[in-house]
């Protein structure tokens, strides 16, 4: 590196090369060229200010424009050649402009600094990304809809602590997901419209001098408004740290259900098997078949998570405004996002592909004594018996199936009699658990009906 090139970057200021130590750890091309097209779109929209406001004139401002046309053209080719000497992506499309255009590039960076620069890019990255990953999920509730209505008779064990608890349609477990990315569609919703202000034009910290128009690139670049503080546009990173929070809550909603994937394909469940697509095997054991994408998806949410508390540790103590820790903001954020959306494709293809054992998913599903509440609601309703008292009187029934070591509708009229004189013969119906499905008919139930509503108005969010 040359004094030369030194000096390119800061004006005279320094007359001595930085050490190799400094030159490694202050550069930031090795991760943030992945913001070059955001880079471009903002010194686009920055020159067509200028114009505007007669720092630039018109063939100016189109010879910058062509210029970063190019320079886009020759990254998408990868036929740019980032160096490590001009720090960031900023300096090094700078420097390739000037090399295009000649002098007429060193009036791009009019009225601006690297700082609000920076602010503006990773906001149109994480902009963008939120859009990506909206579509991601959607594509991914569109998947379950479609497995919900390709399952709806397949009835399955619900469970609460791990134990069967109450049979319930798979298709409603699952909608329970379906529900969980809604949420997260919701939060990322939120966010996009909290985030959507633009703080090109903040320059350094203090705004500028110039006569610029930061509505114009406001509008220019699909932001609603500049943003208010010029201190706090360079300085903010809350859209940054709340789009990982929202990416955290994804990843913790995709391990949950990768986490059943795995549970289902074990041997003790054996609900549901997948394909070799989404399947390994072992280097030792010729037999297995194992749910390695689930796995993977369980186990990236971990560094999702570390994304969010790593950005979160390194902002909490920065004083107002831009200080060169904020350079670690990137890598976070690109890390988290790539692995977000290979998750979040991975799980729309693991459902597509699973295969579902609906017998073995029934045997469960009657087991453990599954429809114990539904005798105590039984006895509510047609002996007008207390619910607290029906629970008691349900627990001495389930207490001697156990000890006869059979299911509650083996049970003989007489011995449930023996506990409560007035049951009669149709308590039996009550103990089926295809009878007790379709007894729950409350709204957002697991009765069939219900879930049929459910996946018309999941039909109804998608179109929306």
């Amino acid at each position: 590196m040359s004094k030369q090139s030194v000096s390119k970057i800061w004006g005279g200021r320094f007359d001595a090369e930085p050490s190799s130590l400094m030159q490694e750890i202050n550069q930031s091309i090795s991760f943030d060229y992945k913001l070059y097209k955001q880079d471009i779109r903002g010194s686009k929209a920055h020159a067509k200010m200028l114009e505007k406001v007669g720092i630039l004139s018109a063939s100016e401002a189109k010879k910058i424009c062509d210029g970063l046309n190019k320079i886009e053209k020759e990254i998408v080719a990868e036929k740019f050649n980032f160096k490590i000497e001009l720090e960031d992506i900023h300096m090094n499309i700078e420097s390739r402009l000037k090399e295009i255009i000649g002098d007429t590039a060193d009036k791009l960076h009019t009225a601006r600094s690297r700082n609000d620069q920076v602010a503006l890019d990773l906001r149109l990255f994480v902009r963008d990304e939120v859009d990506e990953i909206l579509k991601l999920l959607k594509d991914l509730q569109k998947t379950l809809v479609k497995k919900a209505e390709e399952n709806l008779d397949v009835i399955m064990p619900g469970f609460t602590h791990l134990q069967v608890a109450q049979p319930v349609l798979f298709s409603h477990h699952l909608l329970a997901y379906f529900e969980m990315f809604k949420r997260d569609i919701s939060r990322l919703y939120d966010l996009r419209k909290r985030m959507n202000e633009c703080p090109l034009g903040a320059c350094a910290l203090a705004g500028t001098s110039f006569p610029i128009d930061r509505k114009m690139t406001a509008k220019e670049l699909g932001f609603d408004a500049p943003t208010a503080n010029s201190m706090d546009s360079v300085s903010n990173r809350d859209f940054a740290i709340e789009f990982l929070f929202c990416l955290s809550l994804i990843a913790l909603n995709l391990s949950r259900f990768a986490e059943e994937i795995v549970m289902w394909m074990s041997k003790g469940f054996k609900f549901i098997t997948l394909s070799d697509a989404f399947t390994s095997g072992s280097s030792i054991m010729p037999q297995k078949k194992n749910p390695d994408a689930a796995e993977l998806v369980r186990g990236k949410s971990g560094r999702i998570f570390g994304a969010l508390f790593a950005l979160q540790t390194t902002i909490k103590s920065l004083p107002l405004t831009y200080s060169k820790d904020m350079q670690e903001d990137k890598e976070p954020i690109f890390d988290a996002t790539e692995n977000s959306k290979l998750c979040l494709r991975t799980m729309a293809g693991m459902i597509a592909d699973m295969k579902v054992n609906k017998k073995q998913m029934l045997e469960m599903a009657g087991t453990d004594y599954s429809c114990a509440t539904d005798l105590a609601d039984w006895l509510v309703k047609n002996l007008k018996i207390p619910f607290r008292k029906a629970h008691h009187i349900t627990g001495s029934i389930v207490k001697m199936a156990e000890n006869k070591e059979l299911e509650l509708h083996e049970l003989k009229l007489t011995d449930l009699q023996k506990i409560e004189k007035k049951i009669s013969k149709k308590i039996f119906d009550a103990l089926l658990v295809e009878n007790s499905i379709n007894s729950r008919t409350s709204f957002g139930g697991t009765a069939q009906h219900q879930v049929k509503l459910q996946i018309t108005a999941a039909k109804e969010f998608l179109q929306r």
